[in-house]
């Protein structure tokens, strides 16, 4: 069972000493994560024993109460430590947040199972939805992978999906399938651990994030009971897109790599103080290029946090606002960006394997793959504001 630890009054909702230790911990295994390549298992250890995985699970299922705000908080510091962490606890929030809506889909006994499960065992979630050739559910299309429904009435599934982030990890998964019928439709069922024949393949051998754990699950004839079913739905009306309940993915995942730029920050600002060319005889932070160059770091880095933190704020007003994505789009290109100046400026050491920059470089580059893609982003911008100058055009 997890030991939960009371929370003092912290903008993340976290006893602050515990999630410093744990912090701590979790950024010291992140470079041997990272070689290894495999669910970073003790990093979970840490943040459950101070109770994170329940952060937005409600009180009254044993949860810490806290809302998409200390989220954010909580996932742009676990990102500056290892944001492969980060990347399966925002998954983990972005699920509690989505199905305690009220226009939450799932039935409440589910609802329940799995919310007290984080609150009680510090039990992780994930969806798994995306496949090698349909890509994101969010560009349309339908599954190949199926679901059948059999005589006794429990559904079998069968098919493959990919990039399941922290499937070694997971308490539970979604699963997403369509359905064996003349007319398909899209069908999401709730899976645990101890369901039968599947398996997990060992496909994930990225650039960054490599203890994201994001590997491909194949479905083999897998039989789920006919109450683990969370949603039915007809496809033709189109693609999900934007729904409000899934806006807190786009500023969570802002979250974790603007966590990616701080830590880079922080470990340029190290070096520049403690390296001392033997020609200059005073340490690189004295020189005034340098503080031009940090200076335009520190002006894209704190652009994006504000971005993130307003994201936050406009969601609760509107639900429909197009800055989660925006805040996406501009966090991840900030890290990047981030990482080639630090990259530019220090040179070989910056590409040194024994410093962490060069993985946190590789670790921003990953960004760009996540929902929304920027190409979305700013095309929808785009469509906005035009449709916009055609309606001033139009007016008397």
């Amino acid at each position: 069972m997890t030991t939960t630890v009371a929370p003092e009054q912290t903008a993340h909702g976290l006893d602050e000493d515990a999630f410093t230790d744990a912090l701590a911990q979790i950024a010291d295994r992140a470079a041997e994560h990272d070689r290894a390549g495999r669910f970073p298992f003790a990093a979970f250890e840490a943040l459950r024993a101070i109770g994170a995985p329940a952060l937005t699970v409600p009180v009254a299922y044993g949860g810490l109460g806290g809302g998409l705000a200390q989220a954010v908080e909580v996932i742009e510091r676990v990102g500056a430590a290892d944001p492969s962490v980060g990347l399966i606890l925002q998954w983990n929030y972005t699920n509690h947040l989505s199905l305690v809506r009220a226009d939450s889909p799932w039935p409440a006994e589910l609802k329940e199972l799995v919310l007290r499960s984080a609150a009680t065992d510090g039990a992780l979630i994930n969806g798994l939805a995306v496949e090698r050739e349909l890509g994101s559910l969010s560009r349309g299309g339908i599954p190949a992978t199926t679901a059948t429904r059999l005589p006794s009435g429990d559904w079998r599934i069968d098919g493959e999906k990919a990039y399941a982030t922290g499937i070694s990890g997971l308490s539970w998964f979604t699963v997403t399938a369509a359905t064996a019928e003349p007319n398909p439709r899209i069908a999401t069922f709730l899976l645990d651990r101890s369901a039968t024949d599947w398996h997990i393949e060992s496909t994930w051998n990225h650039l960054g994030l490599r203890a994201s754990d994001t590997q491909s699950v194949v479905f083999d004839g897998t039989v789920v009971a006919p109450e683990r079913l969370v949603e039915l739905r007809d496809p033709a009306a189109g693609p999900k897109g934007r729904r409000p309940g899934r806006q807190a993915l786009p500023l969570l995942l802002a979250a974790n790599y603007t966590g990616v730029a701080i830590a880079a920050r922080d470990w340029l600002v190290r070096y520049l103080h403690t390296r001392v060319p033997t020609a200059l005889g005073d340490s690189l932070a004295t020189v005034p290029r340098f503080h031009d160059r940090v200076g335009e770091i520190e002006a894209w880095i704190q652009t994006s946090r504000a971005l993130v933190r307003q994201g936050v704020a406009v969601l609760a007003e509107d639900e429909h606002s197009k800055l989660p994505g925006l805040a996406k789009h501009v966090a991840t290109g900030t890290a990047i960006r981030v990482t080639e100046s630090a990259l530019d400026l220090t040179g070989n050491p910056g590409l040194d394997r024994r410093h962490p920059l060069e993985r946190h470089h590789r670790d921003a580059m990953v960004g760009r793959i996540h929902t929304p893609q920027s190409d979305l982003v700013l095309a929808d911008l785009g469509r906005t504001a035009l449709a916009a100058g055609r309606a001033k055009e139009q007016q008397p």
